[in-house]
């Protein structure tokens, strides 16, 4: 969803690093995931926008297949680094 969105906005990238760690518990007799915590770093070139940079990460977890298919409530720590000039 990212790549799509940031082809689209286009917004230089290097890289992306994303991990998501999840509870199960059981819930109405049900195992089921009931948070997660996202964690994703974007590396950019020297002179990119972060803020538009962020915008473009917000956009792509609020249309995220996987995110919106889950119930649990959802913790996201977006950190943003550009290159040094």
């Amino acid at each position: 969803t990212f790549r799509a969105i940031a082809r689209a906005s286009r917004l230089e990238w290097n890289s992306l690093e994303c991990s998501c760690e999840g509870i199960l518990d059981r819930v109405d007799g049900k195992t089921r995931f009931t948070e997660y915590h996202l964690k994703a770093t974007l590396h950019l070139p020297a002179g990119s926008n972060e803020v538009k940079a962020h915008k473009i990460l917000e956009k792509a977890n609020s249309n995220c297949l996987v995110t919106n298919s889950l119930n649990g409530t959802e913790y996201v720590d977006a950190l943003i680094v550009v290159a040094d000039t």
